[in-house]
């Protein structure tokens, strides 16, 4: 479900470009927007190594992200001279340490149960991660595994019709068709990035920005 072999190949051949070495800061201003109390679980789905997870955690909050290549677990850990703690949790290979936790696995098989204790979804690099006919697939099932969390979500937007993805350009109008029906969603930024090393623009990109949104549960009406 996942093409799991070309993501397996991505990370075997080191070809991660999706990759920050950096703490996003769009995290770091917007994360306070979620209003969100100390200890509560974080969600990253497909997370990669990044260490985005390391500042939720060093903010207060526990985490658990997804990740489908063991490379990339594996890593994380490594390179963070982290000593996980490595168990079987469901149909997942869970590796956590101190309250940060990482499933080895593929995303379209997770549960309600295994995200039973979340209360916020942070994307950075999920949903620009998967193509047009996957993305409505990870919404659904984020939707039906993770109803209502508040989330925070980036996005990339750029002509798509120079270069392929991943990272794919999702713009603002395919935001609102996601995830209007179950979401308030507030685009709190748009920043044009044309000015930085980001690898699409090698590409031939002439224009390239980052959406910020935060997606808020609809109230239920009485």
């Amino acid at each position: 479900m996942m093409r799991a072999r070309f993501w397996h190949e991505r990370w075997q051949q080191n070809q991660i470009g999706f990759h920050q070495d950096e703490i996003n800061p769009y995290l770091q201003t917007y994360w306070p927007q979620l209003q969100l109390s100390l200890g509560s679980k974080v969600f990253v789905p497909l997370c990669g190594k990044t260490i985005d997870m390391l500042w939720l955690r060093s903010a207060g909050y526990e985490v658990l992200g997804i990740e489908l290549s063991p490379i990339a677990v594996r890593d994380f850990f490594t390179e963070h001279q982290l000593e996980p703690k490595i168990s079987q949790y469901g149909a997942f290979e869970l590796w956590e340490v101190d309250g940060l936790g990482i499933l080895l696995g593929d995303f379209f098989q997770l549960t309600v149960a295994e995200l039973a204790t979340c209360q916020a979804v942070y994307d950075r690099a999920a949903l620009i991660a998967l193509p047009p006919d996957m993305r409505w697939q990870y919404v659904a099932h984020l939707q039906q595994i993770a109803p209502a969390k508040p989330t925070l979500l980036i996005t990339l937007e750029y002509d798509q019709s120079i270069t392929s993805g991943p990272p794919f350009s999702v713009p603002a109008a395919e935001v609102q068709e996601y995830y209007a029906d179950q979401y308030q969603i507030t685009q709190l930024a748009q920043v044009d990035i044309s000015h930085t090393q980001h690898g699409i623009l090698a590409k031939g990109v002439k224009q390239l920005y980052e959406g910020i949104y935060w997606l808020q549960a609809k109230s239920v009406e009485v």
